[in-house]
């Protein structure tokens, strides 16, 4: 009798990929990138535009760049467990700030990048691009250890409202048994037997 290698009924399979805009927020150097960029080109337009001698005009449109940036961190975020935050949040934040750098750097070299009222030069883009960097990394790091507070908060309300306080023991099981590996890890008599 001859083996069989192919099945006599095939199934098809049909594969489902995410909306373009879904793919662009599960992609970590994609969102960062076009967060970067667009940031970059928003501090320059605002530079070059409208009445820096108003505060209106400076604390408006620093506050929307805060809240594009916030929002871009928390829609990637958004398809993750808090888990991943851990790593993903300061990555996207690095590479954040090095597409800025990068951006600052292309608008220097064309005589693009503003500097308050003048042009920014070489001597400049350094300085500029470690604040840049030292904002980005505690200004998102920050803002994602509130997002994390709130989210867990709010999954385990949701999870007691929805009479689900089964889930809930069981999360809360799990991250003391979470901690107390990590706290038995640490601890330099661990796997010792008393007497021994």
């Amino acid at each position: 009798m001859t083996a069989e290698f192919f099945p006599r009924k095939t199934v098809a399979w049909k594969l489902e990929e995410p909306a373009p805009l879904r793919q662009l927020s599960l992609s970590l150097p994609y969102m960062a990138l076009v967060t970067g960029v667009m940031l970059r080109l928003w501090r320059s337009y605002v530079l070059t535009h409208g009445a820096p001698d108003s505060w209106a005009w400076v604390g408006g449109t620093f506050l929307i760049g805060m809240v594009f940036l916030f929002l871009m961190v928390t829609i990637h975020l958004g398809n993750y467990t808090l888990r991943h935050w851990i790593w993903r949040a300061p990555v996207f934040a690095l590479l954040e700030a090095g597409t800025e750098i990068l951006m600052s750097l292309a608008l220097t070299t064309f005589g693009l990048e503003p500097l308050g009222a003048d042009r920014a030069d070489f001597a400049d883009w350094l300085p500029t691009g470690i604040r840049t960097l030292i904002f980005r990394l505690v200004g998102i790091l920050l803002f994602v250890m509130v997002l994390a507070v709130v989210v867990s908060i709010m999954r385990r309300i949701l999870l007691v409202a929805e009479q689900r306080t089964s889930m809930a023991v069981r999360i809360q099981r799990a991250s003391l048994e979470q901690e107390s590996i990590g706290s038995d890890a640490d601890d330099p008599n661990h796997g010792k037997r008393d007497g021994a």
